[in-house]
């Protein structure tokens, strides 16, 4: 009774925030060839970022810009802007993944929670790179976030926590049973565009987005998804930690993954991740190499090699 009291009263409080999915999956039909749509994502943020800059004169505030671009293509709903622009519209491709049919689906109520309510969302290609599209309103909206509290704080590691503070509470582990490692680097990532916008090299080697002249903003140059999206945005590389309740259901599902793998591990495969490792190295991202089916799959393909030993019985 203690579960099911526990799980009323978070659907209760979470439910009439709710307007699209809550997690997101980038195994089912992990194989499927979709178009990469970097170029229209780019087109979407850089007209954002040149109308909240068009018509606005001096004083400089920068802030004034973040918070343009947020209302644009962002939003205060559940799902912002871009991320139902990414949902719905005919120029992207989506893989073939039913919203109540995913690594979700299946699993007792005690532990999916709220997942087995909301199903996931959508996933297409940046970058080359699997992504769900809920990784765009954390870009967007928790990294405002983020870059807000460093403003205040002067400091990247604080400012960082809190982001994994909320992948603790509300929006990720205490209603979902998963903690998404990808949705705090998303989270890191919208910080850096929003400091991109005003300086030089937090892009390596480019210039700010933006440069002030006189009383008004100047566009340098226009916004692009590769400087931000990488293997560590796509939750089939870099895994969500589960509970204790989810893991077992979730070790199991990803399992049956592993046909996928061996007919492309390249599929599978995280690229530079030393480099990805120190660059996230503040975001208090947690270790689940355990549940890569690079890991899991060789695994389970050695276990069931191990045979009884070879003594004779008599009969």
């Amino acid at each position: 009774m203690g579960k099911k009291h526990l799980l009323i009263s978070i659907l209760i409080l979470i439910t009439p925030s709710f307007g699209g999915a809550y997690e997101t999956d980038q195994f089912n039909n992990r194989l499927q060839f979709i178009e990469d749509s970097t170029a229209i994502l780019n087109k979407q943020v850089t007209l954002a970022i040149a109308d909240s800059i068009t018509g606005r004169h001096g004083p400089r505030d920068e802030m004034q810009v973040v918070d343009g671009i947020y209302h644009k293509i962002g939003g205060k709903h559940w799902v912002d802007k871009l991320e139902r622009f990414a949902m719905d519209s005919s120029e992207i491709e989506r893989l073939d993944t039913p919203p109540h049919d995913s690594i979700y689906s299946g699993h007792p109520l005690w532990a999916t929670r709220v997942a087995a309510f909301f199903g996931v969302g959508a996933t297409l290609k940046v970058n080359n790179t699997l992504v769900g599209t809920d990784k765009f309103g954390h870009f967007l909206s928790q990294g405002r976030k983020f870059y807000r509290r460093w403003v205040k704080m002067q400091n990247e590691s604080e400012a960082a926590e809190q982001s994994a503070y909320t992948e603790r509470a509300l929006f990720g582990q205490m209603t979902t049973g998963s903690y998404s490692n990808a949705d705090l680097v998303a989270n890191y990532e919208g910080y850096l565009f929003y400091r991109s916008l005003f300086e030089d090299n937090i892009i390596e080697g480019k210039p700010a987005i933006l440069t002030w002249e006189n009383d008004h903003w100047k566009m340098q140059r226009p916004f692009d998804w590769a400087d931000h999206v990488n293997d560590y945005w796509d939750e089939a590389l870099n895994i969500n930690h589960y509970d204790q309740l989810l893991y077992p259901h979730m070790k199991t599902r990803l399992l049956t993954f592993c046909e996928d793998f061996l007919e492309a591990p390249q599929l599978f495969e995280v690229h530079n991740e030393s480099v990805l490792k120190y660059r996230y190295r503040n975001l208090q991202l947690r270790d689940t190499s355990d549940l890569r089916l690079d890991s899991l799959c060789v695994e389970e393909d050695e276990n069931s090699k191990v045979t009884p030993s070879s003594t004779s019985v008599p009969h």
